[in-house]
């Protein structure tokens, strides 16, 4: 096959509570994760293919990479599609062919312009297509197949394509697909309900070609649904915990599972000593009406506050993923959202308003229903702009929604969170874990973390809320001393979402201000105007206008 020079693009994402854009500057990164599905491709990519990365969330594209180009490949999900459209429309100017993947495009191809060749779904199954193609000048414009793969194949990533030192965190993956069917959830629908694992054999090689970079610390697991095959997952765990003693505990690991993680106390076990030390767990509502409505199951097994507590108890972090907006949620939704998340010691808690994502279950139901509004953002974490008609009153759940941010993330209730999750982990683990981040388990500190830890001391208190921030690390001491660390990477964390809110609170109140002065306005204006003239910001427009479009300036 032709020798050819490739690009590939990661889009920029936007500051969200996910990005951690505020935490970063304390541990000199750039970015939290690695763009895993791009360096994966470049594994599939001929040999002699010379390949390149520009990740725009640690570094700039600049013209001379796209010259330098045959071709680009860019992926994105849906939060990041200003930034796609961007790098298209340079790559167009610059004469360069695109070649376009991932969530975005392969949801949303139709509505794209600009790219010369999708390459969708898995690329197991479409991008050998496209090669062959592409050699015999025979390459078209759309490559779609909706086989599920067996991921056995799929090669070790290209992680000498990265600058490693960018990322805080480094992910790799073990499983696609999840066995359950929740309505708002777009997973099941790309990679199906049947989970299909990587051999744990495949799995440690790419923890082995991890730790020859040089990286030591936080390793996330991608996956939807970490312990979707229970007894797979199992069999890996067993391979992974002689690994990590043999190789010193070089990487913390973290994951996403569903909460019935906490029916199984073998797994429980077999995580905590495989060096796990969070698991994000959907959990969505502490509404069972609005849990059964959406086909979230799993969470209707047990009671969930004693579940995120058990796992907890084992030394694991629960971080967790919330949603208001249901048909079925009460009017005080926002208060017992509130509430849960105080009483489950969960510090960080990404609520976000629902969306309906395109291809899922509750984006059909809505357009049955006919109360679509468009399409969605794909930012639910401080983005009031919902794609739907809601049964709650929109201005209901932006305001109620706002209060939740703003409770949620203020300075005490978030180290009050952090002090209760403090109390409930083991009083003592083993000094087994070598971090390089600003999360760890009970050790001594790294000199990153000494610099980190400075860094929190100066910035955070003499801060605005410096001293819930003293009272919360005097408390961590007493508590439990072996986990300072820990504590020092909660801080941190807390600033990046005390900073968050503080700035969408400011930002609200401003757009607030403005609509108020334009209604007003309007008002006058329209005292004074002729029958038939069209006042574009008045009384009228603001009446038919899509919900939360004000929100604009945010």
């Amino acid at each position: 096959m032709r020798k050819q020079r490739v690009l590939l693009v990661y889009p920029e994402i936007p500051t969200t509570y996910w990005s951690f854009k505020y935490a970063l500057s304390f541990v000199g990164k750039k970015s939290v994760l690695p763009p895993l599905g791009l360096v994966t491709i470049a594994a599939m990519l001929p040999a002699s293919w010379e390949c390149r990365l520009v990740d725009m969330n640690a570094e700039t594209l600049e013209d001379g990479a796209i010259e330098w180009a045959d071709m680009v490949f860019i992926s994105a999900m849906l939060i990041q599609r200003a930034s796609f459209e961007e790098v298209v429309v340079r790559c167009n100017r610059l004469g360069r062919r695109v070649v376009a993947g991932g969530p975005f495009p392969t949801a949303m191809h139709e509505d794209i312009e600009g790219v010369d060749h999708f390459v969708l779904n898995e690329a197991e199954v479409t991008l050998p297509r496209f090669l062959e193609d592409w050699e015999n000048d025979e390459a078209h414009g759309l490559y779609f197949d909706e086989t599920k793969p067996d991921i056995t194949t799929t090669p070790v990533p290209r992680f000498d394509l990265l600058n490693i030192d960018y990322y805080s965190t480094v992910s790799l993956q073990y499983s696609r697909g999840c066995p359950f069917n929740c309505e708002f959830c777009d997973i099941i629908e790309m990679f199906g309900r049947v989970p299909r694992t990587k051999t744990p054999e495949q799995f440690l090689r790419e923890m082995e070609a991890l730790y020859a970079t040089g990286f030591r610390g936080p390793l996330f697991i991608v996956d939807d649904n970490f312990i979707g095959n229970k007894h797979s997952v199992k069999e890996l765990l067993r391979a992974i915990i002689p690994w990590q003693k043999e190789h010193a505990y070089p990487f913390s690991l973290s994951t996403e599972a569903s909460i019935n993680l906490a029916e199984d106390d073998e797994l429980l076990d077999l995580m905590v000593n495989a060096g796990f030390i969070m698991a994000f767990i959907g959990i969505e509502t502490p509404m069972e009406e609005s849990l059964a409505l959406t086909g979230k199951s799993q969470n209707l097994k047990a009671d969930m506050l004693e579940s995120v507590r058990k796992i907890q108890e084992r030394g694991i972090e629960v971080t967790g993923g919330f949603i208001i907006g249901f048909d079925t949620d009460p009017v005080d939704i926002f208060d017992r959202q509130i509430r849960f998340i105080r009483d489950s010691a969960i510090p960080t808690a990404m609520v976000g308003l629902l969306m309906a994502l395109p291809n899922t279950r509750l984006y059909r139901r809505l357009e049955a229903e006919g109360r679509l509004l468009g399409l969605s953002t794909g930012n639910n974490t401080h983005d009031v702009v919902i794609n739907f008609v809601s049964k709650l009153p929109h201005r209901t759940l932006e305001n109620g929604y706002r209060r939740v941010l703003k409770e949620i993330y203020s300075p005490r209730a978030y180290f009050d969170r952090c002090l209760e999750l403090l109390r409930r982990y083991p009083a003592k683990k083993k000094l087994n874990v070598k971090k390089t981040s600003y999360r760890g388990k009970n050790r001594l500190l790294s000199l990153i973390e000494v610099r980190a830890l400075f860094a929190s001391l100066f910035r955070q208190g003499f801060s605005w809320y410096g001293l819930e921030y003293v009272c919360f690390l005097v408390g961590a001491l007493f508590i439990n001393p072996s986990r300072f660390p820990q504590a020092v990477g909660m801080a941190i964390e807390g600033h990046h979402f005390l900073t968050m809110t503080a700035e969408i609170l400011a930002a609200d109140g401003f757009a607030r201000r403005l609509e108020e002065a334009r209604d007003m306005a309007g008002e006058k204006a329209s005292a004074g105007t002729q029958p038939g003239t069209n006042i574009a910001m008045g009384p009228a427009a603001e009446s038919g206008r899509m919900p939360g479009s004000k929100t604009a300036l945010r």
